[in-house]
């Protein structure tokens, strides 16, 4: 049964990653530079990163005032109604500071602690990709129409191509870095985008077999999660736990498996 309400959530988070997306793309100063750092030097925030998480939350409160936020760029609040909205207002902000077209906005809405909605904007693909729980995983983009997400059949692992991303603290970095040498020979190549919602929307797409990183927060990942696990994908963390900042890992059925006892014996999921 279509949950009207769950509807109703996924237009606003569509229409509000729309316009954050829109600002990004067509706001972006010519002399755009670094407004603060987090977990270290390169850990970098943009004046676009704060512009875009209040255009989304003051454009989601003005339409449902009772629910709650967690942003990455600080909005947190509890609200009352038994839905909180996850927001990444620009994941790959290295990769925007830079001009490089791999950036998201990523709207998640929870119910009771479940995400129920996942939104993840791509705006200089061209491409909006979509979950609502039960209901499958979309995208619009270049095509005409909305296009069903499915990930793509499971190669062998060695045949797979795998995604990651890396910390911005410096000793995480090289022990995430040791990782990657000893995964290389056994896996088709491993990709490094600069942003998680994306990586694992391309999971969903069919464009990567598998995906994994380390220290994501729960704006990095809870849209794309879903959006991957709605297009048939199997998503989770440590063998038998879910997606965490200790280990997020996602791939076509017959790759998520043996990816993750991989990561798990070389010790991925450790500083």
């Amino acid at each position: 049964m279509t949950d009207p309400l769950h509807t109703d959530l996924l237009a606003l988070a569509q229409e509000a990653a729309r316009r954050a997306g829109e600002l990004l793309r067509d706001g972006r100063p010519a002399d755009l530079g670094v407004a603060a750092t987090k977990s270290s030097p390169i850990d970098v925030v943009t004046e676009m990163d704060i512009a875009a998480e209040k255009l989304i939350t003051g454009f989601l409160a003005e339409r449902r005032p009772d629910d709650g936020f967690l942003g990455e760029e600080g909005a947190a609040t509890e609200g009352t109604s038994g839905i909180r909205w996850v927001i990444d207002p620009l994941d790959g902000t290295v990769n925007y500071l830079y001009g490089l077209p791999t950036w998201a906005v990523s709207i998640a809405a929870e119910q009771d602690g479940e995400t129920v909605v996942g939104v993840v904007a791509a705006p200089m693909r061209g491409e909006t990709y979509s979950a609502v729980r039960g209901r499958g995983a979309h995208a619009t983009g270049s095509w005409d129409g909305e296009r069903e997400l499915r990930c793509r059949p499971a190669p062998p692992l060695d045949q797979a191509l795998v995604s990651t991303g890396f910390n911005y603290v410096t000793d995480v970095r090289a022990r995430q870095a040791d990782i990657v040498q000893r995964l290389i020979p056994l896996l088709r190549d491993i990709r490094r985008g600069g942003s998680a919602a994306i990586d694992l929307c391309d999971v969903a797409a069919g464009r990567l077999d598998g995906y994994y990183e380390r220290g994501l927060h729960p704006w990095d990942l809870a849209a794309g999660d879903l959006i991957a696990r709605e297009a048939g994908a199997l998503t989770g963390g440590r063998p038998g736990e879910r997606p965490s900042r200790e280990l997020t890992v996602a791939g076509t059925p017959g790759v998520f498996e043996p990816l993750q006892r991989l990561l798990e014996d070389l010790g991925a999921w450790h500083d």
